[in-house]
Formats: C-alpha cells, structure tokens, sequence
C-alpha cells in the first residue's frame, strides 16, 4: 500500500508533466533555431521554490540554461547521489500526431506530447516526489543533487558539459548518478517482468563524409564525380552488418532473457531470441555491435551542374572498449577519395550490475512488483552520462516504468504520439520514494 506521502505525490505528476511538455524546448542543435530551455529551468525553479529548495540556473548560451540545486542528507559524510535529467526535446511536427505535440494532453490514461518517455516523465517524477518530500519533512539518507540540464538531444555541450566543465563544485561529492532509459519493464508473463537497468551506454560518432570531385556539365560523360563517390561510400556503410561483440552487460542481459525464457541463445545470432522481446528488441539488438547510419545528404545545387563536392552525414555509435576498432571498421567502408569529419565524438560509458545502489534499485522494484526481475542492458544511445562520467562517477539509466504489456514503448523516443501511462508515472514516484530514502 502506498504511503500518504506517495500518495500525494502521485496526484501531482501527470499534471506537472502536463505543463513541462507545454513548455516547448525543441533542440534543433543549433541556438538560433531552438526553442531554448530557460523557460523549463525558470519552470521548475518556481515549483521548487513553492516548497522551500533552493536552485540556480546557469546558462551557457543566451536561453540554453540548466538548473542545479542540492538537498541536504542525514548524513552529509556519505557521497553525494546525483539525479539528472534534461529539459530538452527533439522537433516535432504538429500534422503527424494524433493531438498537438505540446499540449500535454491527458487522454486515455495517458499523458501525451514531446518529451512524454525522453525525458520529461522522469523530470516530472522527481519533481513531485522532493515536493513533497519538502512539504511533509522528508529527508533522504545522504545528499541528492538535481541537475535539470539543457541540449542533451545535441551532445550535451551546452548543457551537462558546460556544468562539468565550468561548475564541477555543484557536483561536489557526488559519485553516483542516475537519470533516463533504464528501469523500464518488459513483460514476459502475467508473473514475470524483466526491468532493464542501464549499465552502459555506447559511444557517440557523429560525422560528415565529404566527397571531392571535377566539376562539369551534366549532359557529359562524367568519371570523377564527386556525388557517386560520396553515394557509393553511403550505400557501403549503410548495408554494412558489423560483427556481433557481447560486452558484459549484454552476456548479463542475454542470460536473463534465456532464463526467462527458456530458450537457448545463440552467442553469434542472438537476434533470434532478442526477437521475442517485440519492438524493444531494436534498441536491444542495436548494442550488439558498432553501428553506423547515413542520416542526411547534401549535394549540388543545380540539375544540369556536376558538383565538386558532395557530404553526408553519420550517425556511429561504437561499444564500450571498441573504438579503435569501430574506426578500422568506417576507414574499410568509406574508401579511397572520401574525408570524414567528427561533428561530435563523445566516449563509451559502462559500469557493474552491483553493488549498494544496484541491491536498491533491485529492493525497490521487487517491493513494488513481486513479478519484477531487474537485469543489466547496454542502451544503443547516448544520455548526458557522457559527461557526468567525466567527475568519476557510476551512472545508471535508472527511470523505473511499469509499462502496460501492449505499448510500443521504443517507437516513442523520437516518434510521434509520444506518450506515458498515468499508472507507469505513479508507480515510478514509488520506486524512486524506496530507493531514494534507502540508496
């Protein structure tokens, strides 16, 4: 039975989560063009401040504000537990949803729009749980300190880097951190439900491919053309199927669905079991490997005229001790005559399934869900882990959900329709009230 503390909390959530998502902080990647997040930070500021929290919010950029605030522990020897989350969304475009993407709309049970699961539920959830702690006296065992950053959805330059970089004192003690994609349920059966706690997370490789070549009149036989060149290293990097590599957590993670199961796993074709987990299976199956996706093309500027140059942009993503191999890897596929350029090259984060943060998150689902069986997994993204890491701390994706059995929980992280469900969001502040109080 939940506590009157919970329960309070629980009221509140959809509703805060309602009026974060109403604030539109879409990141474009680039300043000029974003909506800005110094609206959310000045949002939250005043929620905290209701209830007696002090924060500041720090800009690294006009409008690319973060929010960074402290709540003293019991203890104020124990290191200090760090809870992050950004405050940014990517773009949405209005006429493919089925209601207005910032309208926070609370329908069937669910609360919809940009940012609902990436991440604003999990802002919302740890805002309406230290609310009420503040309001009823509530005090976590050590210090927790919560970072509301900007520009993750862009590499977290202008936000959890600029902190870590200018203000590392706001993080003083800290040496644990948890924040997004982890903790999520996958149901096996009506008893049975894995909950996936992230451990690692795979390195970011964004770059453009540009391809020289002689210019000329399209009407002329052509051998130097700078556009097939380009287009020809494109369609070898994107049919490329990169060597399976099982790093710890995903022999971890394998092993559990094996158990559950009860199926025997192929260590050289594991997608063939990864496919009874549905569609959380692509985001599962995508650390299996090094990846590297074509995402955009930009070329010519006339129908009639050969370009000298032609670039394309990448998304690679590399596994924790792979990326000098995953380098070797894209220098086979891009070939003779195509330079590469890093737009942002950020390193692999992983850690161990152990420990007293682990055994809490482990109590606190299974006190919540006698079904639940947390396991390790290695997310094919990258969070602002990336750069909290960088201060020597263990981070976890840990934002717990309880998700109803039938929802297509992956297509939502930069889909349309975006949405949570009220029930996953309450059952998150309980969690996060146990594993809080004892972590």
């Amino acid at each position: 039975m939940s506590s009157p503390t919970q329960s309070q909390a629980q009221a509140e959530v959809a509703e805060l989560l309602s009026e974060l998502i109403r604030i539109d902080t879409t990141n474009t990647g680039d300043t000029a063009t974003s909506a800005g997040e110094r609206a959310a930070a000045e949002w939250v500021a005043g929620k905290l401040d209701e209830v007696g929290i002090g924060s500041q919010i720090l800009e690294s950029e006009r409008g690319r504000a973060s929010l960074v605030a402290r709540i003293p522990g019991a203890d104020s020897s124990r290191p200090a537990l760090l809870v992050h989350g950004h405050l940014d969304v990517v773009p949405a475009d209005p006429s493919e949803w089925s209601v207005h993407p910032f309208s926070g709309e609370e329908r069937d049970g669910y609360v919809w729009g940009r940012g609902a699961v990436d991440m604003k539920d999990m802002d919302a959830m740890v805002l309406a749980l230290v609310r009420e702690w503040a309001r009823t006296g509530v005090q976590p065992p050590r210090d927790i300190v919560l970072a509301y950053v900007a520009d993750e959805e862009a590499g977290g330059r202008l936000g959890a880097r600029f902190l870590v970089d200018e203000h590392p004192d706001l993080f003083e003690g800290c040496t644990e951190a948890i924040s997004e994609v982890g903790g999520f349920s996958i149901t096996v059966r009506d008893d049975l439900r894995l909950y996936l706690v992230q451990t690692a997370e795979k390195g970011l490789a964004w770059m453009r491919l540009t391809a020289g070549g002689r210019p000329g009149h399209g009407s002329f036989v052509h051998d130097d053309n700078a556009v097939t060149r380009l287009c020809e290293a494109v369609a070898r990097i994107g049919s490329a199927r990169l060597p399976t590599v099982l790093t710890p957590p995903m022999r971890q993670f394998l092993d559990a669905v094996s158990e559950a199961y009860g199926i025997e796993i192929d260590p050289d074709e594991p997608e063939q079991a990864l496919s009874r987990l549905g569609s959380i299976s692509r985001m599962i199956g995508a650390a299996l490997r090094n990846t590297a996706n074509p995402t955009m093309l930009d070329a010519g500027y006339k129908a009639n005229v050969i370009p000298g140059s032609a670039s394309a942009t990448v998304d690679g993503r590399f596994l924790y001790g792979q990326e000098e191999e995953f380098e070797r890897q894209l220098a086979s596929l891009i070939g003779e005559g195509v330079q590469r350029e890093w737009l942002v090259h950020d390193q692999a984060v992983e850690t161990t399934f152990d420990g007293p943060l682990v055994d809490a998150m482990v109590a606190a689902l299974c006190a919540e869900d006698d079904g639940a069986r947390p396991v390790p997994f290695t997310m094919s993204g990258g969070t602002d882990a990336k750069s909290f890491e960088r201060l020597g701390m263990r981070c976890f994706g840990f934002s717990p959900l309880k998700l109803p059995p039938e929802l297509d929980f992956a297509s939502l992280f930069h889909g349309i329709d975006e949405r949570v469900a009220i029930e996953s969001l309450q059952f998150g502040i309980r969690v996060l009230d146990r594993f809080l109080r004892s972590a």
